[in-house]
């Protein structure tokens, strides 16, 4: 007879492996159940290429991971938009398809290697106002060049405390896929996922004038959670 505890012990097992494993974003199931259908196939032919089947498609999983984060109950900050290593801190136009015109902003990019989570989260709260998709090239991501010739998909976004902040995604070298899942007119909150890069890419965070960056070149940033910048006193109605 089964003991009375095993069901409880078994959602235990369940719940645990839950947390510890972070839920897969949206846009990398079609791969992972390719992967896992190819590896299937392949156990008939050769154990060998099954186990490799079997890492690859583990590796893509990884890849397309959207982990939980708690983002900084502070609507002062604007948090990273992204995991990946600070590649530059300078000011720069914002892109000129959202038409905010030529006055330099602050601009933090953070370079995302095939090793760090690839989706995209929103850096404050407030209302998406345009979103704007531009073709480009598909330079190294890590070069400061990437963000005026990569392919790119551009957000303007204006914040409950009435600023305008971009977060620009830009295609690397490998990625050829850039998914945004946000409109204009959507409300959004800090810290939520909107979309993703496939694979290797760079993110830019254009900041309203008067910011104070909070990050340095060659800091890992955590995605929803570091704190990059804190924003100047709300803009009055």
């Amino acid at each position: 007879m089964a003991s009375p505890r095993f069901p409880a012990t078994l959602r235990h097992l369940v719940d645990l492996t839950r947390e510890t494993l972070p839920p897969m974003h949206p846009a990398g199931r079609p791969f992972v159940v390719a992967g896992a259908a190819a590896t299937l196939l392949l156990r008939t032919l050769s154990p060998t290429a099954a186990t490799l089947g079997a890492v690859a498609t583990t590796c893509c999983a990884a890849f397309f991971r959207d982990p939980h984060r708690v983002t900084p109950q502070d609507r002062t900050l604007a948090v990273a938009p992204a995991d990946g290593t600070v590649s530059s801190v300078t000011p720069a136009p914002a892109p000129a398809e959202l038409g905010l015109g030529n006055r330099p902003r602050p601009r933090v990019s953070v370079f995302l290697s095939v090793f760090d989570v690839h989706v995209q989260r929103i850096p404050v709260d407030g209302e998406v106002c345009h979103v704007a998709y531009r073709p480009g090239k598909f330079l190294s991501a890590d070069l400061d060049k990437a963000s005026d010739a990569n392919e790119r998909s551009s957000m303007l976004l204006r914040s409950t405390t009435g600023h305008d902040l971009v977060v620009v995604q830009i295609a690397g070298l490998v990625a050829r896929r850039i998914v945004c899942s946000v409109r204009p007119g959507d409300e959004v909150t800090a810290g939520s996922t909107y979309g993703l890069i496939r694979f290797g890419s760079r993110v830019d965070l254009y900041l309203p004038p008067g910011s104070s960056v909070l990050v340095r070149l060659g800091q890992h940033t955590v995605g929803g959670e570091t704190a990059l910048a804190r924003l100047p006193p709300a803009v009055e109605a």
